[in-house]
C-alpha cells in the first residue's frame, strides 16, 4: 500500500510539476525569437479568425500562448488545423490550451480516483491505474480534435447551402443589368450570416487589394476547402464577359448544389432509419428474451 501511494503521489506530483514550468516564461535564444517572430508574422497575415470564441479561460489562453510559441520557435505551422480554427472561429492558442489541460486532466484524474479508493481499503496493482490515467490522458487529448471535425464539417455543409443562395442572388442581380463583379458583391450584401459574411469581406479585400472577384472566390474556397467555390471561381474566371451565359451557367450550379444537399438529406434520413430500425429489433429480441427466459428456466430446473 505504502509503495502504490507513493507512485500515485509521484505521478500526480509530477504532473502538477510540469503544469506549473509550463506557466514559468522561459528564457529563449535569440534565434529561437527571429524564427518565432517571423512565424507569428506569417500567422498574423493569414490567421484572423471569423469570430474569436469569448469563452476561453485566461489559463487556457496563458498556456496556449506558451504552447504556440514554442511550436513557432520550432517551426510547426500546422496550416491544416489552422484553417479548420478559422472556419470555426477559434484561436489556435485557445486550443492548444485546452489539449493541454484536458490531457492532463484525464492523467489525473483516475490517479485521484485510485487514491481515494485505496484510502478506503480497495487496493489494485500499480500497472493498472497507471495504464488507466494514460489511456485517459490520450482519450481526453484527442477530443477536441474530433469536436473540431464534426463542427468543421457543419461549417462546411453550411457553407455549400449558403453557395446555393448566393448563386440565386447573383444571377437575379444580372438579370437586372449588374456586372458580374458588381452583382457579386451585391449578392453578398443581400444575405446574412457568417458564411455571407466571409464572401462579402473576401470581396470587399480584393477590391482594397486589386484582386478579381473570382480569385478572391477562389482563395476563399481554398481556404474552407468547399470545392463548390472553387469550381465557381473557375467558372466565372473564364465566362465573365458573357453575361447571360454567366446567368445561365449559375442557375444551372445553384439547382445542382440544391439536388446534391437533398440527396445528402434524404441519405442522412435513411442512416437514422436504418439505426433506428436495428435498436427497434435489439429491443423487441430482449423483449422476447425476457419473455422466454422463466419458461426455459422452468424446463431446465425441472
Amino acid at each position: 500500500m505504502t509503495t502504490e501511494a507513493l507512485l500515485i503521489g509521484g505521478i500526480t506530483g509530477l504532473a502538477l510539476f510540469l503544469a506549473i514550468f509550463a506557466l514559468i516564461p522561459r528564457r529563449v535564444s535569440l534565434s529561437g525569437r527571429i524564427a518565432a517572430f517571423d512565424a507569428g508574422g506569417a500567422a498574423a497575415r493569414h490567421d484572423r479568425p471569423a469570430a474569436v470564441d469569448g469563452n476561453e479561460s485566461a489559463l487556457t489562453k496563458k498556456l496556449g500562448g506558451i504552447l504556440e510559441r514554442f511550436c513557432a520557435e520550432q517551426g510547426w505551422q500546422f496550416p491544416s488545423l489552422r484553417a479548420s480554427l478559422r472556419l470555426t472561429g477559434r484561436s489556435f492558442e485557445a486550443y492548444l490550451g485546452t489539449k493541454a489541460l484536458l490531457g492532463l486532466f484525464g492523467l489525473v484524474f483516475p490517479l485521484l480516483i485510485v487514491a481515494v479508493l485505496s484510502v478506503v481499503g480497495v487496493h489494485l496493482p500499480i500497472v493498472v491505474p497507471v495504464w488507466i490515467a494514460l489511456v485517459f490522458a490520450l482519450v481526453f487529448f484527442f477530443l477536441p480534435d474530433l469536436e473540431l471535425r464534426q463542427e468543421v464539417e457543419k461549417r462546411r455543409r453550411d457553407f455549400r447551402h449558403a453557395i446555393g443562395a448566393f448563386l440565386d442572388l447573383v444571377a437575379m442581380n444580372l438579370s437586372g443589368g449588374r456586372g458580374v463583379p458588381e452583382a457579386l458583391l451585391a449578392a453578398s450584401e443581400i444575405g446574412e450570416g457568417w458564411a455571407f459574411w466571409r464572401i462579402r469581406d473576401a470581396l470587399s479585400n480584393a477590391r482594397i487589394t486589386g484582386q478579381t472577384p473570382w480569385q478572391a472566390l477562389g482563395e476563399l474556397g481554398a481556404e474552407v476547402r468547399v470545392d463548390e467555390l472553387r469550381d465557381l471561381a473557375a467558372a466565372l474566371s473564364l465566362v465573365a464577359e458573357d453575361g447571360a451565359k454567366v446567368r445561365e451557367s449559375l442557375s444551372a450550379r445553384a439547382v445542382s448544389l440544391r439536388r446534391r444537399e437533398l440527396a445528402d438529406l434524404e441519405g442522412q434520413a435513411a442512416e437514422r432509419s436504418q439505426s433506428m430500425l436495428v435498436a427497434q429489433m435489439l429491443m423487441a429480441g430482449a423483449f422476447l428474451i425476457f419473455l422466454v427466459y422463466p419458461a426455459v428456466q422452468v424446463l431446465m430446473n425441472s
